[in-house]
């Protein structure tokens, strides 16, 4: 039976549903995932890797900045529609789970005037406008941030899901300290180790920050992992010495989770998750451009929660960045209340509980 997915336009909504695909085919082999995604997405190079069969159509978002180029988005709407239809037709599926993002609408308005069943897992804690639009009309709604409940209007029948975001989660058990650490030639025992990504491509906001605090001298009791991103890695490589490990990208990222006591990072949905898996309080620099700047708000829920601390970028110096990572090292009560509280939001089987929900809604509809 086919279930169809739909979204993307950016790796925070297409990969999502990859791992929902995944977990709902572990639990149902019968399951036939199909992708809908944009021809501009990042779907267009990480779908045809997939194992699953999918469709790239031509959608865009809305111009908000440059409303004349809106015509666009119209076009590719009353297209993409048709193929829709047309897959709809090949073989109606069981079941739309939406991802969010404006590679998903025309796929959920498709399944409200059908009368197909449809899901939502919304990533962030303010939720994006396809989101909070089809909520209403949704079946099932999977929030990654609990807080985003409060901007839903779900209907009368709608489930709502306090699920986490689906990410890969950490082995069990946890890999070994001390082992891990060594694969990084750092001491087995002794001071802590800090993470610093600004996101695979990374960002030079960020790294400039580091570069000069690091030029300056790190604290004594640190050990740093550094991922500055493909495109500036050159940039930056020379910094790297032996207390400081200076990487292009980080595959897989479980070998620096596995060693990290606290990070710094932007406040991206499934770089949270992530890091509340592992149990990884981080200092939160969110991405200023990011939409309906939804980094910031996810980065204060996890601060109010107690489980991180927020600078914001046009904040960020040396002398701050220096200031935050010495609090944790001082304070060691401080770095333990902030790890406990990020692991109260850790929702490590989310993909799995998600799926298994999804699959039983099926279940129900199909009697």
């Amino acid at each position: 039976m086919r279930m169809l997915f739909a979204g993307g336009g950016t790796g925070g909504h297409l990969y999502p549903g990859l791992a929902i695909a995944r977990a709902v085919v572990a639990l149902s082999p019968d399951v036939e995932p199909f992708f809908i995604g944009a021809k501009r997405g990042i779907e267009r190079n990480v779908l045809p890797t997939t194992e699953f069969a999918h469709e790239l159509l031509d959608l865009h978002p809305l111009y908000r900045s440059r409303p004349w180029e809106n015509w666009k988005t119209l076009r590719g709407a009353v297209s993409a529609w048709s193929r829709v239809g047309a897959i709809v037709h090949e073989s109606r599926p069981v079941c739309v789970v939406g991802t969010g993002g404006y590679a998903s609408g025309i796929a959920l308005a498709y399944a409200t005037v059908h009368g197909i069943p449809f899901v939502v897992q919304e990533q962030n804690s303010f939720p994006g406008l396809t989101t909070k639009f089809f909520s209403r009309f949704a079946s099932q709604i999977f929030n990654g941030f609990p807080e985003a409940v409060r901007y839903l209007h779900p209907g009368h029948n709608t489930k709502v899901f306090d699920s986490g975001n689906p990410i890969e989660p950490p082995p069990v058990p946890l890999p070994d300290r001390a082992a891990a650490r060594q694969r990084w030639d750092f001491p087995a025992t002794g001071g802590k180790v800090l993470l610093i990504y600004g996101g695979s491509q990374g960002s030079k906001a960020i790294n400039d920050v580091v570069a000069s605090w690091t030029r300056n001298g790190i604290p004594e009791n640190l050990f740093v992992i550094w991922a500055t991103g493909p495109g500036t890695y050159a940039d930056y490589s020379s910094l790297e010495n032996d207390k400081v490990r200076v990487r292009a990208y980080l595959a897989p990222v479980s070998e620096a989770y596995a060693v990290t006591d606290f990070a710094v990072s932007r406040g991206g949905a499934i770089a949270t998750a992530e890091l509340a898996a592992w149990g990884i309080p981080p200092i939160v620099v969110p991405l200023p451009t990011a939409a309906a700047d939804h980094q910031t708000l996810n980065a204060r829920a996890l601060s109010a929660a107690g489980a991180a601390e927020t600078v914001l970028q046009s904040e960020l110096t040396p002398e701050i960045l220096d200031r935050s990572v010495r609090a944790l090292l001082d304070n060691p009560s401080l770095l333990s209340q902030r790890s406990a509280a990020v692991k109260t939001r850790a929702r490590p089987n989310a993909a799995r509980d998600i799926a298994s929900d999804i699959l039983q809604l099926v279940e129900t509809n199909g009697r």
